[in-house]
């Protein structure tokens, strides 16, 4: 997507429990049924004001991964944190200067980060030391290619990444040996997807439920793509989502290879928020079900398929909100948005602008 555009151990700074954070909804509004709440005593830490946090996973309560970009043209870092947040260890690739960390997977002890943009711009690297040593497992050749964002089934031997279209069509890597090596799929199973691509808004326009995995996309069309044969044929539906030069979907999260939520928006127009959240019932059919009040750069369920948390920071237009009826109506909890939101056991993750992380 081609328009979004330390010491060796840093301790955190101190958390501080956002006091305007959770805004309850007024008397005369009906209270949701009970469920989990992501932003109950929920804290941010600046990790690293030089970076844009685009990239998230949460691990477990205790662990979680970002990556970033350089707001001042330096090095894109990549942070760990094994503590719940007190402290964050650097644990970069070395030689980044000039990347953009937009997407980071953790499958067992196997750790994943992607750089984006045209041409070499676009690489994969690997860890299997927690970060402590790298290997560059894939660097883009062709100068019309330019990939956005990756995902690994469960097991994490078999992942897929996805890139802009290059003659028509979306192009997909495929890893069959835990992101060792990465080959480029043949593209006859892709439907035609000129101008159409994924936002590396989150690092999450491609996600996996199952055997299945499903692509959100925008553009000249904003639609989500299925496959269940590991990335060789893809099947198309329309998500609801208006399209546009810089709008449509940007991301999703999957409960099961049935139930999911993409959210969306337009870049161009950050206050434009209408039917910028789809929903399927069957893994199949999509359809714009509501509108948050805000950008909706990610989205994650927290528990089960009816709660979900999804969030959004752009160009003054940002928020939090959740769900608890499976992305049909949703609850603005905050004015405080991030760039990618992760879940795990109940705890949530956020990562954004300016170092930015937070932790509920």
């Amino acid at each position: 997507m081609r328009r979004l555009g330390v010491t060796t151990f840093i301790p955190a700074l101190i958390p501080a429990l956002v006091p305007a954070l959770l805004l309850l909804p007024s008397a005369a509004t009906a209270a949701p049924a009970p469920g989990p709440d992501p932003f109950d005593d929920w804290r941010e830490t600046v990790v690293d004001a030089d970076q844009n946090f685009r990239g998230l996973v949460a691990v477990s309560k205790r662990e979680a991964w970002v990556t970033g970009e350089s707001l001042s043209d330096g090095a894109a870092r990549v942070y760990r944190t094994t503590d719940r947040g007190t402290t964050w260890l650097d644990v970069s690739p070395p030689a980044s200067e000039g990347l953009s960390f937009r997407d980071v997977e953790v499958t067992g002890s196997v750790t994943h980060v992607l750089a984006i943009g045209p041409g070499e711009a676009s690489r994969i690297y690997r860890s299997a030391d927690g970060g402590a040593s790298w290997t560059e497992s894939f660097r883009n050749t062709d100068e019309d290619a330019f990939y956005d964002c990756m995902a690994f089934y469960p097991g994490g031997r078999r992942g897929l990444v996805l890139g802009d279209p290059v003659d028509g069509k979306l192009q997909v890597l495929s890893t069959e040996d835990r992101g060792r090596t990465w080959s480029l799929l043949p593209d006859k199973g892709m439907p035609a997807s000129a101008k159409e691509f994924g936002f590396a808004a989150s690092g999450n326009c491609l996600v996996t439920a199952g055997r299945s995995a499903f692509i959100i996309s925008g553009g000249a069309r904003a639609r989500v793509l299925r496959s269940d044969d590991r990335g060789l044929t893809w099947s198309a539906t329309t998500s609801g989502i208006p399209a546009g030069p810089a709008a449509g979907g940007f991301a999703g999260d999957m409960a099961s290879p049935r139930r999911g939520i993409a959210v969306g928006g337009d870049f161009e127009d950050a206050d434009d928020t209408t039917d910028n959240v789809a929903t399927t019932r069957d893994g199949r059919t999509w359809s714009a079900v509501a509108s948050l009040r805000h950008v909706g750069e990610d989205v994650a369920f927290v528990r089960g398929w009816r709660y979900a948390v999804a969030t959004g920071d752009y160009d003054g237009s940002a928020g939090s909100s959740i769900t608890r009826d499976g992305g049909a109506t949703w609850t603005r909890v905050s004015k405080l948005g991030y760039h990618a939101v992760d879940c795990v056991s109940k705890v949530c993750w956020a990562a954004g602008s300016e170092g930015r992380v937070g932790r509920g």
